[in-house]
């Protein structure tokens, strides 16, 4: 199930009104230009991971909140969470596909995803992806390399995987005749946050 930009702007722009932020507000906090946020909340365009983690940041809501699903708090034991091969929610990018993975359990500590990995070449990325935490890559399907603003870059084929710190910018970049598939879980550890909210 594809999830549509403009309902998760909408979700923005609610979050951002509920919190009585303005566009130039929101924009401070997060350090996101005003004309992205606002084509975003339009739905105009669609975030990378690093974006949605700055405004979920500054907005104290988390992905799924983002996405619609239910609040279903993880305090105390968490309730398993399924999802089944193929019913993730997906959020598309023109570089990456996001299939959100335990969807419908938010104010979790950990962000897993399934991805395809698009995009051909850095030439693509307008800047390295960086946000706060530490991120887990393991490749499901295909060749991909990741390479860092670092000048470090790691070539992954099926089976490989690497953890590293993604405040360090990052680029994911497919390098086979198809798209990669990746499983990739995100641990935000920004001391800004609360344990409970993303």
């Amino acid at each position: 199930m594809e999830i549509d930009h403009k309902i998760v702007g909408a979700r923005l722009r609610e979050a951002r009104k509920s919190r009585g932020f303005t566009l130039m507000q929101l924009s401070d906090l997060s350090g996101i230009a005003l004309s992205t946020i606002s084509k975003a909340e339009r739905g105009d365009i669609a975030l990378t991971y690093d974006k949605f983690a700055a405004l979920a940041h500054a907005l104290g809501v988390d992905f799924d909140t983002m996405f619609g699903k239910d609040e279903r708090a993880a305090t105390g034991s968490i309730e398993p969470s399924l999802t089944r091969s193929g019913e993730q929610m997906t959020y598309n990018t023109p570089l990456y596909e996001y299939g959100m993975i335990a969807n419908d359990l938010t104010g979790k500590r950990m962000v897993p995803m399934r991805g395809r990995i698009r995009a051909r070449s850095l030439e693509e990325f307008p800047d390295f992806i960086r946000h706060s935490g530490e991120e887990f890559l393991f490749v499901l399907y295909g060749e991909l390399e990741l390479r860092f603003e670092t000048g470090a870059a790691y070539s992954l084929s099926r089976g490989d995987s690497l953890y590293f710190d993604s405040a360090v910018g990052h680029v994911y970049i497919s390098i086979g005749d198809e798209d990669a598939e990746v499983l990739v879980c995100c641990l935000d550890v920004d001391p800004r946050r609360s344990p409970e909210v993303l």
